[in-house]
């Protein structure tokens, strides 16, 4: 073999073992950040499509909500199953039990299910979030990818790569889903992982800067509810406020995982049979209770709450205190059926309305502070993430004048909640991989 040809061989083999060190990985983290933000698109228009036929026809959430609901328990079961519910805990399950699990609940039939049933599910009024679906869209778009490495690769010393590839992708999904970077790197660590791993801690990085470099560049940097307008006074009775905000968003994110955890606890027997003898009937039922909630609200329960709470915060929605309540149980209704379909943003409405309500009580204070410390204890009572809930609400609100407050209240609820159940995504998770 001659000189020339030795070196070309070698150059080729060095750029192949680059390419799979960092080309594969970059290109995924790139669609990564593109799925997400066509997907935020999607559901978007789907609202929007609802929301506009609905203010003409305000009967029509009758017949298409249970519609949806029957349709949507079906299609998932028979040609999506594992991409029901948030997709947070398949995602937990695979990372905490091994590569067996991954191949079911992390491949790009769960994606394109997961992505479909949600827009079907947003059309007809279910209230459900984007973000979770995101990272599950993440996660199983880079765990995915394992397929192009060959399989001495697959179980590198420390993490293997499957387990960085899901990781990465769940935290690059969460931070384009946001335009929340930080919010990305603490929910791996905090939520998906439970620990820190300083090998993985670059991969991570990297992920969510190549997605949210094309976040960017197709939205533009923005902050998910606007900068929240305070002033640099804090009332003397703040504390009080904190305290109050938390154990209250503590409770009620709580009692909220509690019956999601207990179904068979509080629901009748006949039900509870029923339910698992004809789902495709409970899903339509479900949809019909969203739907009258939905009507009696005026509209205000349907989707994701982002738009409520934007109008709280901007002091231009005027919601009543049995908001939070209604909101809660046709969010509970949406889950219960098993379409696929995010907590987080529904969370965060709940926890503003929350805030909202509460303002009567502290009249006195800045009707966007309360609304934060809301929204930042009800996530956090729900996830049972308090670093997670305070960053995410950060970045989302621009929020660096309440650090503390925010963190305070954070901590109380999640503390609270931790008296009614344990943490939901976990329990959850001990279900797939139980299953």
């Amino acid at each position: 073999m001659r000189i020339s040809e030795l070196i070309e061989r070698r150059t080729l083999l060095r750029a192949r073992r680059i390419w799979l060190h960092y080309g594969v990985f970059w290109l995924g983290a790139i669609a990564t950040g593109l799925v997400a933000v066509l997907y935020a698109r999607l559901i978007d228009f789907g609202y929007d499509t609802f929301l506009r036929y609905t203010k003409s026809f305000w009967w029509l959430p009758l017949l298409l909500t249970p519609a949806v609901g029957a349709a949507g328990v079906w299609i998932t079961r028979r040609f999506f199953a594992g991409a029901e519910g948030s997709g947070i805990p398949q995602v937990i399950a695979t990372l905490h039990e091994g590569r067996a699990l991954g191949p079911r609940l992390l491949n790009i039939r769960i994606l394109i299910g997961k992505i479909a049933v949600s827009f079907l599910s947003i059309l007809g009024g279910f209230t459900i979030g984007r973000e979770g679906p995101t990272i599950h869209v993440g996660a199983s778009l880079m765990f995915s990818l394992r397929r192009f490495y060959p399989a001495r690769l697959r179980n590198i010393r420390g993490a293997g790569l499957e387990h960085k590839l899901a990781l990465a992708g769940a935290a690059a999904g969460l931070s384009a889903a946001f335009n929340a970077p930080l919010a990305g790197v603490v929910f791996a660590i905090e939520e998906l992982t439970r620990s820190f791993e300083a090998r993985t801690s670059g991969v991570l990085i990297t992920a969510i800067i190549f997605a949210g470099v094309v976040s960017l560049g197709l939205q533009g940097n923005y902050t998910y509810f606007g900068t929240i307008d305070i002033d640099g006074h804090f009332p003397d009775l703040l504390v009080v406020a904190v305290v109050m905000l938390g154990t209250v968003t503590g409770v009620a994110g709580g009692v909220f995982c509690w019956l999601l955890l207990n179904t068979e606890r509080w629901m009748p027997m006949w039900l509870v049979a029923w339910r698992k003898a004809h789902p495709v009937g409970f899903g339509a039922v479900c949809g019909l209770a969203i739907a009258a909630l939905g009507v009696a609200a005026g509209g205000h329960t349907f989707g994701s709450g982002y738009a409520e709470a934007r109008g709280m915060l901007d002091g231009n929605s005027q919601l009543g205190v049995a908001y939070p309540l209604l909101k809660m149980a046709s969010m509970i209704g949406s889950y219960l059926p098993g379409a696929p379909g995010g907590l987080f943003a529904p969370s965060l409405a709940i926890g503003a309305g929350i805030g909202n309500a509460l303002h009567l009580v502290f009249g006195h204070m800045q009707l966007p502070m309360l609304i934060a410390l809301g929204m930042v204890g009800y996530l956090a009572a729900v996830t049972q993430s308090p670093i997670t809930a305070f960053v995410i609400v950060i970045e989302m609100i621009n929020g660096h004048a309440l650090v503390l407050s925010l963190m305070g209240t954070a901590l109380i609820a999640s503390q609270v909640s931790k008296l009614f159940a344990p943490p939901l995504y976990e329990a959850l998770a001990r279900r797939y991989a139980a299953s």
